[in-house]
């Protein structure tokens, strides 16, 4: 039997974040070494990814910030 698509569709940000939490279980799981870093780079990109589509859907845009830059 074919799969149905649930009614009520994810957004963008959810499903960035569903899929960064996933993959950061996974990553906790690998030792230290380039796969770890590749998949910790995914997931901060998509973390980015995220903040930049609930950036732009806001009413009165304001410039992003990054979050590591404690003067902001």
């Amino acid at each position: 039997m074919a799969e149905r698509r649930s009614s009520k569709q994810l957004t963008l940000q959810n499903r960035l974040k569903a899929w960064a939490d996933k993959t950061r279980e996974q990553a906790d799981k690998l030792e230290p070494g380039p796969a770890r870093d590749a998949l910790l780079k995914k997931i901060e990109q998509a973390e980015k990814a995220a903040r930049f589509d609930a950036w732009s859907r806001s009413s009165g845009l304001q410039p992003p910030v990054d979050p590591r830059d404690p003067s902001e």
